[in-house]
């Protein structure tokens, strides 16, 4: 499979990403805030992590499985909830609730997902967790909650690190809207990459599924800055499933989110695609794993590229970690089978991490002498 895609690492997807998507397609999914500062130094957080490799340990058998909200999955990573992944190649959400299924992951759905909730939660094999957006003044979101129930999902991801939408210059520069909209700019971007765009008109122009313009219409530039404690009071109140907390950098907050009924947080920087200054997510999963206490549930996202990078965010203090932009660049490099590709990549190494740090499981990594500079004697 590797040899046919041409993918290796998911630097190699990114790359033929690059090459076959639309310039404003891609940089909508590889971009970042400001200058992107934020996202280069997570990412050179994440690098300097170094881990203390251990010998003479029996690990011929390894376990890449874990339990999540007493769930078993074949996984120490899940798929990041996404908007507009139908971008990156007609049918990407599909594709993406395929993996879901097949490894019993959970798959996050966007509130401006390019596939309806229903149709995720169903291909998923009710893997799916509905992600939501507060907006404007908070009503069109409780419908969306109300629909997420009767829809049947049992967890709720809640992101909060978006008040306002983040400055992405490169979006700018392409005039990105969403809903997709083509101007002049746009046609000639797609008539320089023909293989996308008579793929995507055939199967249609991706839309946000979730509206129909009836009930409740999705602005993206609308205001959320109006969330606060008290709209967290109302939804824990209206809300009977898992209720995750997503885009939390400060231990501060995540404490008072734990005491307050969250039943996990997400640690992120929203891949840095809001707050170009904002701290290394990966250093801040530490001291927020401290400020929770060992038990609490502890996601982590962004800036995620290896397997290494998972095992990392693992030993940081993650129960789970969730993948965004790097599954994007295995579709749109070679849809299903590119999709495949990086999943199986990333599989490999963390299984080879494991075994060069002498754990046999997930939760041998749980602990922080396997960082080198807390190297036990």
């Amino acid at each position: 499979m590797l040899f046919d895609t041409g993918i290796h690492s998911t630097a190699d997807a990114r790359r033929l990403a690059r090459k076959r998507l639309p310039w404003m397609v891609f940089d909508y999914i590889d971009g970042s805030a400001g200058e992107e500062h934020g996202a280069a130094l997570n990412r050179k957080a994440l690098q300097d992590i170094r881990l203390s490799p251990r010998v003479l340990r029996n690990v011929s058998d390894r376990d890449l499985s874990v339990t999540l909200f007493n769930t078993p999955m074949q996984r120490p990573f899940g798929i990041s909830p996404m908007g507009m992944c139908n971008l990156s190649a007609p049918g990407a959400d599909l594709m993406l609730a395929q993996i879901a299924r097949e490894f019993r992951v959970p798959h996050g759905v966007s509130t401006v997902a390019s596939t309806d909730m229903e149709t995720l939660l169903d291909a998923s094999d009710r893997k799916a967790w509905f992600q939501l957006y507060f907006s404007g003044d908070g009503s069109g979101t409780m419908q969306l909650v109300e629909r997420a129930k009767r829809a049947g999902y049992d967890t709720l991801v809640l992101t909060l690190d978006v008040p306002e939408v983040g400055r992405r210059p490169r979006e700018l520069r392409h005039g990105f809207k969403m809903p997709f909209r083509i101007g002049p700019k746009q046609f000639f971007d797609f008539a320089m990459h023909p293989r996308w765009s008579l793929t995507t008109l055939v199967k249609g122009s991706p839309t946000l599924a979730n509206f129909d313009g009836k009930e409740y219409v999705f602005d993206r530039t609308e205001s959320r800055a109006a969330a606060d404690w008290s709209y967290f009071d109302k939804l824990r109140a209206a809300w009977p499933g898992k209720l995750v907390i997503k885009g939390v950098l400060h231990a501060g907050d995540a404490r008072r989110l734990r005491d307050a009924g969250a039943d996990a947080i997400q640690v992120s920087s929203h891949g840095c695609r809001q707050l170009d200054s904002a701290p290394p997510a990966i250093l801040a999963l530490r001291h927020i794993r401290a400020a929770v206490g060992p038990d609490f549930p502890l996601f982590y996202d962004s800036g995620i590229r290896t397997g290494e990078d998972i095992v990392k965010a693992l030993v940081m203090g993650a129960d789970f970690v969730f993948l965004g932009r790097v599954l994007l660049f295995g579709i749109a490099a070679g849809k299903a089978e590119g999709l495949r590709a990086v999943w199986d990549i990333l599989s490999q190494e963390v299984s080879l991490t494991m075994a060069q740090l002498g754990a046999s499981s997930i939760s041998d990594l749980k602990t922080p002498n396997h960082l080198w500079q807390n190297e036990a004697a």
